[in-house]
């Protein structure tokens, strides 16, 4: 198993932006039998924990390349504002309602029993599964420190499970050799789950490039490595049913995450309003899909 890195800075991701060239592969469909909807600009799938947890376990016992986004309100903007990044999202093989305010837009646009799929309760749920399946598992990315108590907790709650590969890579983009090496090493491996703990949409965007080239299926979960690390705090129970998460999270980094929220969460509303607008006028009419900046 690959070994932690060290970052140049402490901080970094070494995720891969998106390429120079080449368009990526059509919006893909939501799994057979999963009710899915487009909110503002991206597919998301009324699918359940249960649901998604056969669903990558089988993905995973078949050794198929796929990738799954746990998605938010911040990663539907950032798909509105950027041609690539919606078709990142809208190409992935699972996009679960990560944040709340997807769950209530999924009902609003008629998934009634639309639930929560947050992945800091999704990963440990494959955890266990994978444990008691044989699936070996990896984690790629958070800081080394942050990764080494993860693999911590990993060892003493699931003694079975077999962790396959685990790295902190650089925070920078990592060149063409180091790339392949990465892809070599987690295919050795033999891991069929890999957890990707990247900040979004850059883990999106990366788990996209990597698709058909790493054997396993990968699960954008981002903050899950710090929550399920204990290196950051999460929301108290009570707030995540209210959609008060976001707020929890900018008290706690305010400097990281103001500028997030004042930008994405007011044109969410009034984009999400619009389309339910539309809808009532048009019923079965798709979203409006703008052009944006590439």
């Amino acid at each position: 198993m690959r070994k932690s890195q060290q970052r140049q800075d402490g901080t970094g991701t070494g995720v891969l932006d998106a390429p120079a060239g080449g368009e990526p592969a059509a919006g893909a469909a939501a799994p057979a039998g999963t009710p899915s909807r487009d909110i503002v600009c991206i597919r998301v799938d009324g699918t359940s924990y249960s649901e998604a947890v056969a669903l990558v376990t089988r993905w995973a016992r078949r050794g198929e390349s796929r990738y799954v986004c746990v998605a938010t309100v911040n990663q539907v903007m950032e798909a509105w504002d950027s041609v690539w990044l919606r078709k990142v999202m809208n190409g992935a093989d699972l996009v679960t309602p990560d944040g709340v305010p997807l769950v209530w837009s999924l009902r609003a646009l008629g998934v009634r029993g639309a639930t929560r799929v947050y992945g800091p309760y999704l990963t440990p749920r494959l955890l266990e599964a994978a444990e008691r399946e044989g699936l070996p598992v990896g984690f790629y990315g958070a800081a080394p420190e942050t990764l080494e108590k993860l693999l911590g907790m990993v060892r003493r709650r699931y003694p079975k499970l077999k962790v396959a590969y685990a790295w902190s890579p650089p925070y920078r983009r990592l060149t063409g050799t180091e790339d392949q090496e990465v892809v070599r090493e987690v295919n050795a491996s033999g891991a069929r789950i890999l957890f990707i703990g990247l900040s979004s949409p850059k883990q999106d965007a990366w788990m996209h490039e990597h698709r058909g080239r790493i054997r396993a299926v990968m699960l954008g979960v981002g903050a899950a490595f710090d929550f399920l690390a204990g290196t950051k705090r999460q929301a108290p129970r009570w707030m995540m049913p209210l959609g008060l998460e976001w707020l929890f999270r900018l008290v706690t980094e305010p400097r990281r995450l103001w500028k997030r929220y004042l930008k994405h969460n007011p044109r969410f509303v009034a984009l999400f309003a619009r389309q339910l607008l539309r809808r009532e006028r048009a019923p079965g009419r798709s979203p409006v899909r703008k052009p944006a900046k590439q």
